[in-house]
């Protein structure tokens, strides 16, 4: 018996630009005004070149992500994207990303019915968001398996 294929089964630099351009499509997922203005953590120095593309890039990373790991929250999310902040010649010290992105990139995934909030938990995904996941990459072993044939 052969089983469906997951998000599982596509590594993360195919699966989730692939994501992104269906997220294109969704009308609630959009990119702020002020984005432009925005870092993504503390120890960057300027914000995203591809400052529309990004949004949705990390839309669909919070996406993979919360299906991977499950119940998630803001802080822990912000763990997840978190680097080295420089100091000069003194010591790096790991800084945690802005909460304001996953915060709002997450409000516009439940506006999409794609990730739900829990009671005291965080956030989860919801069976369209998995299915949108699935779904893509089905597509993406389907055109992999084509191109080799």
């Amino acid at each position: 018996m052969q089983t469906l294929p997951s998000f599982y089964d596509v590594f993360p630099d195919d699966l989730i630009p692939a994501v992104a351009e269906k997220l294109k499509e969704i009308p609630a997922i959009q990119p702020p005004e002020q984005l432009m203005f925005w870092k993504t953590a503390v120890y960057k120095d300027f914000p995203p070149v591809d400052q529309k593309g990004f949004w949705y890039v990390r839309c669909a990373s919070l996406l993979r992500k919360l299906a991977k790991y499950g119940h998630v929250g803001v802080n822990r999310m912000r763990k997840k994207y978190s680097g080295a902040h420089r100091h000069g010649s003194a010591p790096r010290h790991s800084a945690k990303a802005s909460g304001a992105i996953i915060r709002r990139c997450l409000q516009q995934l439940e506006e999409a019915n794609l990730v739900e909030k829990t009671e005291a938990k965080g956030r989860q995904i919801t069976n369209q968001g998995k299915s949108l996941l699935d779904r893509v990459a089905s597509q993406i072993i389907r055109k992999k398996s084509a191109s080799v044939a």
